[in-house]
């Protein structure tokens, strides 16, 4: 179907002074075919346009606006449905899924769109000269781009494709169209580690600027890997040893290039049981969204957040946790308590959905959840990070929802912000 479909017209805006209606489609803008929601925001930057509708009702009508600066046209378009991912990748958290989960896990996209617009990780591999020369054209940048390895052979052995374009050759012609990258690479022990990752970091880092960062995060396993290819997980030992062997690696190209670029996720520290880095070494924070710097980001808001600490009325809080940062968080609250008066019990819930190697926050389920405090005083509150749940919808992985969290539990529950200053937040909602 042509055009954009219209999901909503904003109140007072010049789509409503058009009589644009949900379910009508925005065909054209200066005689320009719309095929996403990029072609619109790349041509409707103009003060004077002329837009085609096409409407529910098949009627074909032109307008032509004048607007002043960059006044919003008011349409809010259906989000696109993304290309599908044909790769079979070797370590492919999907896969490894268990059934009953909510329905939008087992979609796997692989879409440069979505790249652009969501920060997604793409892998490029179904991309073609067309797709390559919009992005040129249009400036799609920065883009997010799993590599996993420059070795065009051991690539394809990673995604389960052949026939791909080598990701370095498509890389380098984005850079020299000087579109940014950030990078990342799944590191499965045995197979992208050793030399082969020393030739992809080194790849990379020759592209540098236009890839920004790239970051090395460890492979996750879960319990249901039936019929799926073998892999080693990553154990404290392998952890200790690859920090390091590549943090100092990670200094020197920073001394190099002169900011931040190889970054080395969380969960390797965390493993480990090593210190982090000073959070400066992080820079802007550039792969944060990749479980980099997390750590580093609370224990640096924990110290501004307890200088602001104020005692108030005595509550107990019972506060849940993945396994991971539990060490760091109990520690914040044993010092938050003491200088609020509140009693905080954290609860590193064990991941029996997916498997005791998973240990993220962000994986918890639901019924993990319940099983965990079950039998325990849970205070006046259990605390909740919003990280467990569907942004905007109060439900976990495993459709429960927070209502029947509550019910099971017997315990007011408050969703937090994933942050020192969250738990502060949701302090003050619990002593109301």
């Amino acid at each position: 179907m042509e055009g954009l479909l219209v999901e909503h017209v904003v109140p007072g805006s010049i789509a409503e002074e058009l009589e644009i209606e949900p379910g009508d489609r925005l065909v054209a803008i200066n005689g320009q075919k719309l095929r996403d929601i990029i072609d619109f925001n790349f041509h409707s930057g103009d003060e004077e346009l002329t837009i085609e509708i096409l409407t529910s009702t098949g009627e074909r009508w032109e307008a032509e606006i004048e607007r002043d600066g960059d006044e919003p046209l008011g349409i809010v378009f259906v989000p696109p449905v993304p290309d599908r991912c044909g790769n079979k990748c070797v370590f492919c958290f999907v896969h490894q899924l268990p059934k009953g989960l909510r329905s939008p896990l087992y979609v796997m996209d692989e879409d440069y769109r979505l790249s652009f617009l969501y920060g997604n990780y793409v892998t490029l591999s179904n991309i073609g000269r067309e797709e390559l020369d919009r992005i040129i054209d249009q400036r799609l940048s920065p883009l997010y781009i799993s590599v996993h390895a420059t070795n065009p052979k051991l690539r394809e052995k990673l995604l389960g494709r052949r026939g791909i374009l080598p990701i370095l050759d498509v890389m380098g012609e984005l850079a020299a169209a000087r579109i940014v990258m950030h990078a990342q690479v799944v590191l499965c022990p045995g197979l992208n580690d050793g030399e082969e990752l020393v030739r992809t970091v080194r790849d990379l880092a020759g592209l540098h600027p236009w890839v920004e960062s790239l970051a090395i995060v460890p492979v996750g396993l879960t319990r249901h890997r039936a019929r799926l290819p073998h892999l080693e997980p990553v154990t404290a030992e392998y952890a200790g040893n690859f920090i390091r062997a590549w943090q100092p690696e990670a200094e020197r190209l920073a001394l190099e290039f002169g900011a931040p670029f190889l970054f080395l996720a969380d969960e390797f520290y965390l493993k480990a049981g090593l210190a982090f880095p000073s959070l400066d070494s992080y820079g802007d924070l550039p792969q944060i969204e990749n479980g980099v710097g997390m750590i580093p980001l609370f224990l640096d808001e924990s110290a501004r957040v307890l200088r602001k600490a104020r005692k108030g009325r005595a509550v107990t809080v019972t506060v849940v946790t993945g396994e991971s940062p539990y060490r760091y968080l109990s520690d914040f609250l044993v010092k938050l308590g003491s200088r609020t008066g509140a009693t905080f019990v954290p609860v590193a819930v064990r991941n029996r959905l997916f498997g005791e190697s998973v240990t993220v926050t962000g994986l918890v389920s639901g019924g993990d959840i319940v099983e965990s405090l079950r039998g325990r005083d849970l205070g006046d509150a259990v605390f909740i990070p919003d990280v467990m749940l569907k942004e905007g919808e109060g439900v976990f992985l495993d459709n429960l929802t927070v209502m029947e969290l509550e019910a099971a539990i017997g315990t007011r529950v408050v969703v937090v912000a994933s942050s020192p200053e969250g738990i502060c937040g949701g302090l003050r909602e619990a002593r109301r």
